[in-house]
């Protein structure tokens, strides 16, 4: 099977258990020789800031407590190595098989891609925004941090020019 054919799949894990599955199944896939066939595991978290007593606290909070995302090619032996993890309950989908989550599933999870290392745009390009608030906004390249996955860029906003701090994968080169 080609490693083109990795999907993203759900695992359902115990509670409080999101991290230590995830890094179970990346020890698995190592020790394992799978690292080809599971690819990344990903569990959605988001910061939250909260004000109690006059202080203000910054946490992590979990997306989808007890999930845990998989981007792999499914076999018999990957799905042993990732049910067979301590913590894991199990894949989501229709009975006993695994059902992969759809491209739009996947951008609405916030699924983005780890350590891009090449782009095809540069500085001073005109892009076009593909997420976020300022979706199909168009903007110029002022800056590519690789290293941050991160991207500057500067759009048009009510007569001035606004720099705007992005995901790499959050735009694309206008065609």
């Amino acid at each position: 099977m080609p490693l083109s054919d990795a999907k993203w799949y759900i695992v359902q894990t115990f509670s409080g258990y999101e991290k230590q599955v995830m890094s179970d199944i990346e020890k698995t896939a190592e020790s394992r020789g799978m690292k080809d066939l599971i690819q990344e595991v990903f569990v959605p978290t988001e910061m939250v800031t909260s004000v109690k007593n006059g202080k203000t606290r910054t946490s992590e909070k979990k997306v989808f407590p007890n999930y845990v995302l998989v981007k792999m090619v499914l076999t018999d032996d990957t799905w042993a190595a990732v049910r067979g993890v301590r913590g894991c309950q199990g894949f989501v989908g229709a009975g006993s098989k695994p059902v992969p989550l759809s491209q739009v599933e996947i951008d609405r999870l916030g699924v983005m891609p780890k350590n891009i290392s090449e782009v095809n745009y540069k500085v001073g390009d005109t892009v076009v925004i593909t997420d976020g608030p300022l979706k199909e906004s168009v903007a110029v390249v002022t800056e590519i941090m690789l290293g941050e996955n991160k991207v500057k860029v500067e759009i048009s906003m009510f007569g001035r020019k606004t720099p705007v701090e992005l995901e790499l994968y959050q735009i694309k080169l206008l065609d």
